[in-house]
């Protein structure tokens, strides 16, 4: 019979080993550790926690199971920290050093009048040419005559936005049909011409994009995204209390950096962090995360793009609102250098931690542990007897707990309400969307940033005009002021024509009695004809001739 291994649980092995005989043993003194510890805690981060061999064991205790206030920890990375007792129902309130001024600013107030000069605070008349002779560029490759003016291409974009507020669902083409036809859009453009910028729609030059693209992954766009961004920080100052958090747009295009993040309701999509103004939901800044970099140690990421998107608003005495992805004690120091103060969650495998605050298993539910290391506070409380929840703070000089049941404290309270910046802002951006289906991660990205800036625009236009106008309503008066330029070229080009044919049917009254040969091309110098050109006033055969309408006399 095979042996087979029989496993006993803690108390059945302690009576097996005090059972055995004195004469089986090899004569030196028997001793074994039972593990007391959390079973749902993570075995990863048990194998990185580094024990002392010197040190006495520490007993643990399931009642208060936490240390004396006073008592310093040393945590893996260095820091030291100083468990503090919390308080309880005290009326002393966090300081605030702002000294900022939050709103549009001088240059947006200048230039916003109108919806349509709101729009173009963010995405500017610059911008639009670059992409005008960008795309020009690209169809020229196939078509030398193709052509296009910065007024159709504000048309073009006026006809996303159009879609977006009476259309959501249902592809782009619909909107030309007859059962889900929209008149200001085929008042517009026709769908053949609509498609034909889209298909040439191009945002760098392509005959220097390979050499750009060794350095940057996101050289297709960057030019123009940068602008964008740069706009957004120029156009508005943020309140005291900023968030940064990471948007996925969402899309299934064929790009380097698409992530899967299976938290949000569309998981498959190009990830942006950004940092919003918590009471406006106004986008201030935005980065693309473009991919795991081997090059990069680990965790300069978080930190160097927390610091990229709220420098230039640092120095005012704010506040910046992270996840877990971003905090940590490192960017709290560096945030405090600059007058601007940090509040975010922490995860349990953080080397900053100190020792008590992993030991879950010594906590008993509701209860609160508090840590300072310098000008920084750890607020350690266990929401359920399994959980435990870390968040780091310099922006509360105390930390008080709740005179409710659960004893919550203020770090925490103060945490749920001002992480929702960002997901505030990127529902308000997905709620009116011109996006639409694309098989290239640049147009996925344009579309992001029409969302974003269509959302910021009504934030400066409600500020400088005092409007009360719903978002929608907004929406679709911008679709319209996009188009007003290119309509009245249409109209312009229509009344052209109108003279153009009132002028030949004027000339066919003066037709002479003989023919003559076509002077247009050599190849038709034996058709006669008697009608000549309205312009160059040479002679010319049916071959050669451009129809226009005709004109009747009362019409003339």
């Amino acid at each position: 019979m095979p042996f087979r291994w029989k496993s006993y649980a803690t108390k059945d092995s302690s009576a097996l080993m005090q059972k055995v005989a004195d004469v089986e043993s090899d004569g030196g003194e028997v001793s074994f550790t039972t593990d007391v510890s959390d079973p749902s805690s993570d075995k990863d981060l048990e194998s990185e926690v580094e024990e002392d061999d010197t040190s006495p064991p520490r007993k643990k205790n399931r009642g208060t199971g936490m240390n004396e206030a006073g008592s310093s920890f040393t945590a893996r990375d260095g820091s030291v920290w100083v468990q503090q007792e919390a308080r309880r129902q005290s009326e002393e309130v966090h300081g605030s050093s702002f000294t900022g001024r939050a709103g549009p600013t001088e240059y947006a107030k200048r230039k916003v009048c109108s919806v349509l000069q709101s729009f173009l605070c963010l995405i500017d008349i610059g911008m639009l040419l670059t992409i005008r002779e960008c795309t020009v560029q690209q169809a020229r490759r196939t078509d030398p005559n193709w052509n296009l003016s910065h007024n159709e291409l504000m048309a073009f974009i006026s006809v996303l936005f159009a879609k977006a507020v009476m259309c959501q669902v249902g592809a782009m083409v619909d909107c030309w049909s007859e059962n889900f036809l929209i008149p200001a859009v085929k008042e517009t453009m026709s769908r053949d011409r609509f498609t034909s910028i889209m298909a040439n729609l191009r945002f760098d030059t392509k005959d220097t994009r390979a050499e750009r693209v060794k350095t940057d992954k996101f050289a297709a766009m960057s030019d123009v995204w940068s602008r964008f961004t740069k706009n957004c920080a120029a156009s508005f100052s943020p309140g005291q209390h900023i968030t940064v958090d990471r948007q996925l747009f969402p899309t299934k295009v064929h790009c380097p950096f698409t992530k899967l993040v299976t938290g949000k309701p569309n998981k498959v999509g190009i990830e942006f962090w950004m940092a919003t103004d918590l009471e406006t939901k106004y986008v201030c800044n935005a980065v693309p995360y473009l991919g795991k970099d081997p090059s990069r140690p680990r965790g300069e990421l978080s930190e160097k793009v927390a610091m990229r998107l709220v420098e230039p608003f640092l120095d005012a005495g704010r506040n910046v609102t992270t996840d877990s992805f971003f905090t940590s004690l490192s960017l709290a120091h560096r945030l405090l250098q600059r007058n601007t103060t940090l509040l975010g969650t922490m995860t349990k495998g953080r080397r900053e931690l100190p020792p008590p605050a992993r030991d879950a298993a010594a906590r008993e539910q509701f209860s609160t542990s508090v840590f300072k290391s310098g000008s920084v506070s750890l607020t350690v409380y266990a929401p359920t007897k399994k959980k435990t929840v870390f968040v780091l703070s310099s922006m509360h000089q105390h930390v008080v707990t709740g005179d409710d049941g659960k004893n919550k404290p203020n770090t925490i309270t103060d945490y749920n309400y001002m992480k929702s910046g960002g997901d505030d802002a990127e529902q308000v951006a997905r709620k009116y969307s011109v996006r639409t289906a694309t098989r290239r991660w640049p147009v996925a990205v344009f579309y992001n940033m029409l969302d974003l800036a269509a959302a910021n625009a009504y934030v400066l236009y409600k500020a400088c005009t005092g409007s009360t106008d719903t978002r929608r309503l907004f929406l679709h008066h911008l679709a319209m002021e996009l188009r007003s330029g290119f309509m009245r070229e249409k109209a312009s080009a229509a009344a052209a024509d109108t003279t153009a044919a009132t002028a030949a049917a004027a000339a066919l009254h003066n037709l002479p009695n003989w023919t003559t040969q076509c002077q247009v091309r050599k190849n038709c110098n034996r058709n006669r004809s008697r009608f000549c050109c309205v312009k160059c006033h040479r002679y010319t055969c049916a071959k050669c001739r451009e129809h226009e309408n005709w004109v009747c006399e009362e019409c003339k």
